[in-house]
């Protein structure tokens, strides 16, 4: 029997960079959410542990024992012979939604439903900051070094296009050129308007990251000017997100974005639980 996984694109709607522990994690405060597309994780049991990768985004990545979804796999050794895996990267590598750590959460729920094991304990912190809330993998609040986790409730879903130039960016460079690390967090949600709530928060990597790719301030531009309700930056970049008023609205602007910025992935999607 094989098992398929959504690994769904994680979106910051505001990222508070609040502090930094003498290990060098920073402690971060955001307002989380996931989108309805994402990459595609499909197992079987099988002798051993493999990994094959397709897709759009396949090209470059390691499928050796160094990728997140294989050490995500092996952690249910006790409990399997091994399992076949095939990773369809739908989603640009090193882009500011999850990536990597939507990949390992989804194999970790694939390989419980596979074994009937319960996930290790913490599997997901032991992967990687983002890992715990892709695990969670609904609206919440994310603080520490991504080890809290609330659930939030009230979130609409919100239609959006995710933008992302054609350059990668290094989220270690991005938090080294932060000027202040001990800024205030976020404030309590309030669901009565998301809009005028998100437009009172802020991405505290989003400035650095446009001084390292001026292309990223093109992207939030460009979703301005075809209507969006709100224009940010996910993560450390460089992918960018607009919410639109309806989806046609943001299906209109995808299309429009799409055919002049050629070289750009542009994807319409929905946003929330």
């Amino acid at each position: 029997m094989r098992i398929n996984e959504l690994a769904r694109a994680k979106i910051n709607l505001c990222l508070h960079v609040t502090g930094q522990r003498d290990d060098g994690y920073h402690l971060l405060d955001s307002l989380v959410v996931f989108a309805d597309t994402g990459d595609d994780i499909s197992i079987k049991a099988s002798v051993g542990f493999s990994l094959e990768i397709d897709g759009p985004f396949a090209e470059g990545l390691s499928a050796g024992y160094d990728n997140l979804v294989l050490k995500a796999a092996k952690l249910f050794e006790p409990h399997c012979e091994g399992a076949a895996i095939t990773l369809t990267k739908n989603l640009p590598v090193a882009s500011g939604i999850g990536g990597g750590s939507a990949d390992a959460a989804a194999t970790l729920r694939a390989m419980a439903k596979m074994t009937g094991a319960e996930l290790p304990k913490d599997a997901g912190l032991s992967l990687g900051a983002d890992v715990p809330v892709c695990l969670a993998e609904q609206s919440c609040r994310m603080q520490g070094i991504g080890d809290q986790i609330t659930p939030i409730q009230n979130v609409p879903q919100m239609a959006a296009v995710l933008v992302r130039p054609n350059i990668a960016v290094s989220t270690p460079v991005i938090f080294k050129a932060i000027s202040n690390k001990n800024n205030t967090g976020i404030m309590d949600y309030d669901h009565t308007d998301i809009i005028k709530y998100l437009k009172k928060q802020r991405n505290d990597l989003e400035l650095p990251a446009r001084a390292f790719a001026p292309e990223i301030g093109m992207c939030l531009q460009a979703l301005k000017d075809l209507g969006a309700l709100l224009a940010r930056m996910s993560g450390s970049g460089a992918t960018c997100f607009g919410i639109f008023e309806t989806k046609k609205d943001a299906t209109d602007a995808s299309n429009k974005l799409a055919k002049a910025h050629p070289d750009w992935w542009v994807k319409a999607c929905c946003l929330g639980d």
